[in-house]
C-alpha cells in the first residue's frame, strides 16, 4: 500500500522534490497535505506548507476554501510554520474581512521580537502590502515602530525594515 503524504513527509521531512511530484500527480495527496498544514503538528504541519507553496498558483480553487481558518490559525503556529502559511496567503485575492483578520496577525507576528527575523519581516512586508489598500490603518502601526522593534533584527532584515518604514511614512502625509 502506497505511504500517505503524511508518511512521506515524516519518513523524508528534508527532501522536497517526490513530496512535489507526489502531489502533482494525486489530488487526494494535496487535500491531506492542506489538512496536515492547517494542523498544528510540528514540524510536519510547516514542511506541509512549505511544499504546498510550490504546488499551489495563485488563485487555486484547491486552498482558497481554507484561507479563514489559515488566517485563523497563524497566531498559534510556530515561526516557520507561520512563514509558509504567509507564503501560502499572498496567492490570494482576500476579502475585507481576510484582510482585516491578516493585518491583525501580522501586526501580532511582527510585535513579538522573540520571533525569527524572516517571519517578522514576511509580516511587516504583509503590513504593508495591506496600508497600501487601507492608508488609514497606518496608525495602527504606531506603536510598534519604535526602536525596540527593530532591535533584534539581523543586519539584512533591519536594511529591509528601514527601507520599507520610510515607504510607510510617506502614508503619513
Amino acid at each position: 500500500m502506497p505511504e500517505s503524504i503524511l508518511d512521506e513527509i515524516l519518513r523524508r521531512p528534508s527532501t522536497k522534490k517526490p513530496l512535489l511530484d507526489r502531489l502533482r500527480n494525486d489530488p487526494t495527496e494535496v487535500r491531506k497535505a492542506i489538512e496536515l498544514a492547517l494542523s498544528d503538528k510540528h514540524p510536519q504541519g510547516w514542511r506541509a506548507a512549505w511544499v504546498l507553496k510550490d504546488i499551489i498558483k495563485d488563485e487555486d480553487a484547491r486552498l482558497a476554501p481554507y484561507l479563514d481558518q489559515m488566517i485563523a490559525n497563524l497566531p498559534g503556529r510556530k515561526d516557520g510554520h507561520q512563514r509558509e502559511l504567509i507564503h501560502l496567503v499572498n496567492k490570494y485575492t482576500l476579502s475585507d474581512e481576510q484582510e482585516g483578520m491578516l493585518f491583525d496577525a501580522c501586526l501580532g507576528i511582527w510585535s513579538s521580537i522573540r520571533k525569527s527575523p524572516s517571519v517578522r519581516i514576511l509580516a511587516f512586508k504583509k503590513l504593508i502590502a495591506i496600508i497600501r489598500k487601507y492608508p488609514e490603518l497606518i496608525h495602527e502601526l504606531s506603536h510598534v515602530m519604535d526602536d525596540e522593534y527593530s532591535e533584534t533584527l539581523s543586519p539584512a532584515v533591519k536594511r529591509i525594515y528601514f527601507r520599507s518604514q520610510n515607504e510607510l511614512l510617506s502614508f503619513k502625509k
